[in-house]
């Protein structure tokens, strides 16, 4: 990985399989092995990268990533359906990983904000970000772009011998102009 990079050295994309895939394969599995910022277990295989930007695709889901001049994946950002039922349209779940080394240094930030500005576009309602309780990080970078506390469930997950608990955060939009059932 190249030296750390601030915001101001970056530029977003959107990453597809071929270029991306391997990348945020490593960040992903980085974050599963060191963290409790997934509730995994077991580092994916790279056919599970397939799968996923299937179901991003066939969803119309973005996938943003920020590189470094050298075209190098520093982080992404996506979202995901929340629940699978037509009433949550409006609402998604989304995910913002930054490699490692590029931890801390606004990244995040960056990553979090093009994900809001494309809800905005989608004509979305409610982001939830799901974010394991102690890490105070995720939960103030959050809480500064304006997400509050929805609720946290107690020791729903258990990593690295320890019970986890999960908080969850939304962002309410303005957004949609004119919602509508079905």
């Amino acid at each position: 990985m190249s030296a750390p990079a601030t915001p101001g050295d970056v530029r977003l994309i959107d990453c597809d399989e071929a270029a991306h895939g391997p990348a945020i394969l490593d960040i992903l599995n980085e974050a599963i092995v060191n963290s409790t910022a997934l509730y995994d277990y077991v580092p994916r295989p790279p056919q599970a990268m397939a799968a996923w930007f299937a179901t991003k695709r066939a969803h119309g889901f973005p996938v943003v990533g920020a590189v470094d001049a050298d075209g190098r994946l520093l982080g992404f950002a996506s979202w995901g359906t929340f629940r699978a039922f037509p009433a949550y349209k409006y609402t998604v779940e989304h995910s913002v990983y930054v490699h490692h080394a590029q931890r801390g240094r606004g990244l995040g930030r960056v990553l979090l904000e093009e994900l809001i500005r494309r809800a905005q576009v989608a004509q979305l309602h409610v982001l939830v970000g799901c974010i394991d309780a102690s890490n105070r990080a995720s939960i103030g970078l959050h809480e500064r772009l304006g997400f509050v506390h929805a609720g946290t469930f107690k020791q729903v997950g258990f990593k690295f011998g320890a019970w986890l608990d999960a908080a969850f955060y939304q962002l309410n939009l303005a957004s949609p102009d004119h919602p509508q059932d079905g």
